[in-house]
């Protein structure tokens, strides 16, 4: 009968392996990196015979279960350091594995989230954290792989094959640009403040959602050129702030936003748009289907807000236009019309958002306040360049003309005020 070893508490309330944990781990890492060494062409067996090899240890279910949470753990950590974050791990996860594999690795990310104290998790990733759901299921980590299988109606031996489908993507992620401080650091500002007033962020939240929600388009042109004005003032007051602070002012960060298919060539421009007229940088990594938004802490959020509610307006314009065009027996909902419709609506919005800017700039910003707006422009760029010291520029072309010119009248429709 194989025996229970005797865990202890990490400070952070996950358990450590105890001594008689330490074979299964080194066997759970092995299996990963011998399925991380095999052809494409032969892993399901690869992947057979080690589920099959662990899910029959004689240690046992209990610290089987402790031992892949503890690998996890390891690969996670490593991920972390390597510059992922918890949304983009999970992403790949959705797009690359099986639903099941998928909602393992959320489970996982939730145990790993246990190592670290109240307090010292940055607000984006405890914000990622509850988006995702990411939360402990399970009682005990001996009975972590029972739990999942009895979630998921799964085997043992399915189970452990789901586990190693999940570590294998884990282990095998790419060093990439960080964005934003490590789990278990303390950041630059707590948890629970916003880099945006509440009072502002509800009054740009409520006039891009009153812009998601009309079907005329001049109340949405409008409602978000409303908003759009009133984040550069906001960009402004920041700046102002900044030209009279007598210490240290903080410097440009960066946070990730996913960019997902189809059409992800032109959203990815759509969200430069926003960027490029709000002072910060986007950089689109189309392999992991994000875009990297290099920016000061309040305009990396107003960027997310805009972005966010126009390609909700983006999507259902286009949408519209292409059953319009339908109705009239014209087949235009298709690839080439509906990316024509956004790389015009992309290229449109970037005029209109970048002419709201300036004007708010020219009408309203103090002289003292444009030697710390252009600093701050150059501060973005550095921090950009430093990150992402090699990229390529990709040019666009729309295909279908009629795409193109309903995608403008869209554009110009868009709520920004």
């Amino acid at each position: 009968m194989a025996k229970r070893s005797k865990q202890h508490e990490r400070p952070g309330g996950r358990p450590e392996p105890g001594p008689g944990d330490a074979e299964v781990l080194a066997a759970v890492e092995a299996a990963v990196a011998g399925l991380r060494a095999t052809r494409a062409d032969a892993l399901d067996d690869a992947v057979y015979v080690a589920a099959s090899t662990l899910a029959a240890t004689p240690a046992g279910p209990a610290v089987l279960s402790r031992a892949v949470l503890a690998a996890a753990d390891r690969a996670l950590r490593r991920a972390w350091e390597d510059g992922w974050q918890p949304a983009d791990l999970v992403r790949l996860a959705r797009r690359d594995l099986t639903a099941a594999e998928a909602r393992f690795t959320v489970d996982a990310v939730a145990a790993e989230a246990r190592r670290y104290a109240p307090g010292t998790v940055g607000a984006r990733w405890a914000a990622q954290l509850k988006e995702l759901d990411a939360r402990v299921r399970w009682e005990a980590d001996e009975t972590f792989l029972d739990g999942f299988a009895a979630r998921e109606r799964l085997s043992r031996f399915e189970t452990v094959a789901c586990a190693l489908g999940a570590l294998r993507l884990v282990a095998g992620l790419p060093r990439i640009g960080a964005a934003g401080p490590l789990p278990g650091a303390a950041g630059r500002r707590p948890v629970d403040a916003p880099a945006v007033a509440p009072r502002m962020l509800a009054r740009i939240r409520a006039l891009l959602a009153k812009a998601e929600s009309t079907q005329f388009a001049e109340e949405a042109e409008a409602l978000s050129a409303k908003a759009q004005e009133l984040m550069a003032r906001h960009s402004l007051d920041e700046a102002l702030l900044a030209a009279h602070a007598s210490g240290p002012a903080d410097g440009p960060g960066a946070c990730r936003l996913g960019v997902e298919g189809p059409y992800e060539s032109a959203k990815a421009l759509l969200l430069d748009a926003v960027a490029e007229a709000n002072h910060c940088r986007a950089v689109w990594s189309g392999d992991f289907g994000f875009s990297t938004v290099v920016g000061f802490e309040a305009d990396l959020e107003l960027v997310e807000l805009m972005y966010t509610s126009l390609l909700v307006q983006a999507t259902t314009a286009m949408r519209r236009a292409g059953d319009d065009h339908h109705a009239r027996g014209r087949s235009r909902r298709t690839r080439d019309f509906r990316e024509s419709f956004l790389i015009a609506y992309a290229a449109r919005i970037r005029e209109r958002l970048t002419a709201a800017t300036e004007g708010v700039v020219a009408t309203e910003a103090p002289s003292e306040v444009l030697p710390v707006l252009a600093a701050r422009d150059v501060a973005v760029g550095e921090t950009t360049t430093r990150l992402f010291p090699t990229t390529t520029s990709h040019r666009l072309r729309g295909r279908d003309a009629e795409g193109w010119a309903r995608g403008e009248e869209a554009a110009n429709a868009a709520r920004l005020r």
